[in-house]
């Protein structure tokens, strides 16, 4: 008897002195996520919920974005951002700079290129057995009659992401279609601008509380 209470008494201290992991969850991506750990960014905004719900404890958030980046900058820059860091949830949120720039500058990424190095980024993250979670791009425009300038290009590249959660086994945040409906709902005079973005592209704070809404819907963290 006194050995089974010795037993428990030392299972208790061993308990008590193991370190508590938080759930590590990195964001990955462009100028949109670089933004998002600013005051009133996306991140900022999931980790403000965290505190508020007494959660804070359990995860850490990291941002990992930086503009301009496209996909095979995403990939180039994995090691040093990404599996260095040891996160146990990656969102990849990229796409924007990858269509946009094709008509801006012409250095954006051809579609069959666009998801084969996609592929080779999650392939790579699920390798070291991190979960990660796809987000297409939401906007270049904000018209909700697809008549933006890149529309056409957006809406294939979604596809391509979306595609890529089924035969990847990954999660999908579908900006794309949550900030179609939106606009769909919330902008009547078909404005290319000012109802969920600064610039037709990045985040206003109505924005980045949508992006956080979306995301934390597939963390199942809200309804």
């Amino acid at each position: 008897m006194k050995k089974m209470i010795v037993f428990l008494v030392l299972s208790v201290a061993l308990l008590a002195m193991s370190p508590f992991k938080k759930t590590h969850i990195l964001f990955f991506g462009d100028s949109i996520t670089q933004a998002g750990v600013n005051p009133g960014g996306y991140i900022t905004r999931i980790q403000r919920f965290l505190d508020s719900t007494g959660k804070a404890g359990d995860y850490q958030l990291t941002g990992a974005g930086i503009g301009g980046n496209k996909i095979y900058d995403l990939y180039l820059r994995l090691e040093d951002d990404v599996l260095s860091k040891k996160p146990d949830i990656v969102f990849i949120y990229v796409g924007v700079n990858d269509v946009w720039h094709k008509t801006g500058s012409g250095t954006g990424t051809d579609a069959d290129k666009f998801e084969k190095f996609y592929t080779a980024l999650v392939k790579k993250i699920q390798a070291q057995n991190i979960q990660v979670i796809l987000c297409t791009p939401a906007t270049i425009g904000e018209k909700w009659d697809n008549t933006n300038q890149q529309d056409g290009d957006l809406n294939a590249y979604s596809k391509i992401i979306a595609r890529l959660a089924t035969s990847l086994n990954c999660k999908l945040v579908d900006l794309r279609t949550s900030f179609m409906d939106y606009n769909k709902q919330h902008n009547p005079d078909n404005k290319e601008k000012g109802i969920l973005t600064t610039d037709r592209v990045h985040l206003n704070e109505l924005g980045n509380q949508r992006v956080a809404n979306e995301m934390m819907k597939v963390l199942g963290w809200v309804d």
